[in-house]
């Protein structure tokens, strides 16, 4: 690996994800039940399906998001002050645009060259809180499935910090070439590589992939408690720490309330969350990520980086939506003062 202190390196994350617009709603636990879906989870859909749940919601408020994990990840980040860019396809349609003045409006560089509309619609995501703040997600990925390698922009990825990919992307071969492609161009220029394991389907689906991408490229994991279980098959947090701990140096396991474990060079340490009453708990570990990343490009231990990722995470289920509308930096200093 490249020696990254020669080369000053300006920016602080370098993300790729699906680039989906978000259609936020809050039904009744019988609208999830009466129309089959997988409760608390994300389910792929074709846009004849996708459509015709929008059709039985014609009657209730939504709300419109530049989306995607990753993305909300990088938002996050910049709320905190850091700073990114983006690689996610969309098409040049209408919710293409409102994505990409959207992600422009947060603060992030996005300017992939959108796909023209034959080539398939703007990817959505029609995200349904239920009353017990839980989300279960609808997605029709459109042309974010078309990412590829060649869409990677090598000469600023080789400009940051760290690059961030998320799991989701393995679920199509163009954009899981794009993932091996940012992983590897990563390595090549002395630039950190984080990885969310995104969902535990994914895990359960790509169980050899992502083994070999942590073990090959990984500096940092970021995951969920029921994702490392799949991942490491224990049942045990604490094994499953010590576990992932032996194939990569740094990793965070989100445990909801909880807060986190953080597995720092085989030592295991226990961050805790904040109390909180959930609206929505849509984005929160997206928004943990985007904290942890903003502490860990900006002079934080991993422990810091952890509490402030817990504080941002508490802070987006208290709101419908995946992200919070103003930054909260300037808690910054109070929330990590015991760490």
């Amino acid at each position: 690996m490249t020696d990254s202190s020669k080369h000053p390196r300006p920016v602080d994350v370098f993300g790729v994800g699906n680039a989906l617009v978000d259609i936020l709603a809050f039904v009744g636990d019988d609208f999830v039940r009466e129309h089959a879906l997988n409760r608390g989870s994300m389910t792929l859909m074709d846009a004849e399906k996708q459509g015709g749940l929008l059709v039985n919601l014609e009657h209730t408020p939504v709300q419109l998001r530049s989306g995607g994990s990753a993305a909300n990840t990088m938002i996050a980040l910049a709320q905190s002050g850091g700073n990114g860019f983006y690689s996610g396809k969309v098409a040049r349609d209408t919710n293409g645009e409102f994505y990409r003045q959207d992600m422009l409006q947060a603060g992030i560089h996005f300017d992939v060259h959108p796909a023209p509309e034959t080539g398939g619609p703007t990817g959505t995501c029609l995200v349904l809180t239920t009353p017990d703040a839980e989300r279960t997600m609808c997605t029709h990925l459109g042309v974010s499935t078309t990412l590829a390698a060649t869409d990677i922009d090598t000469d600023r990825l080789s400009r940051c910090k760290y690059s961030y990919v998320e799991g989701y992307l393995w679920d199509a071969p163009d954009p899981r070439k794009a993932c091996i492609e940012t992983m590897e161009q990563s390595r090549r220029n002395g630039v950190k590589v984080s990885f969310t394991f995104s969902d535990s389907f994914l895990v359960d689906r790509f169980a050899g992939d992502f083994h070999g991408a942590v073990s090959e490229y990984c500096d940092v994991v970021f995951c969920n408690a029921d994702e490392v279980r799949r991942f490491c098959q224990e049942e045990s947090l604490q094994e499953c720490a010590r576990k992932l701990g032996e194939i990569v140096d740094l990793a965070f396991i989100t445990a909801g309330a909880r807060g986190c474990l953080v597995v720092e060079n085989k030592q295991i340490s226990e961050v805790p969350g904040f109390p909180v009453q959930p609206l929505d708990t849509v984005g929160a570990g997206d928004a943990f990520a985007g904290g942890v990343l903003y502490g860990l490009t900006h002079g934080l231990s991993a422990k810091q980086a952890a509490r402030w990722g817990n504080f941002l995470a508490s802070r987006v289920v208290g709101v419908h939506g995946p992200r919070l509308e103003e930054s909260c930096a300037h808690r910054l200093e109070e929330v990590i003062a015991s760490y």
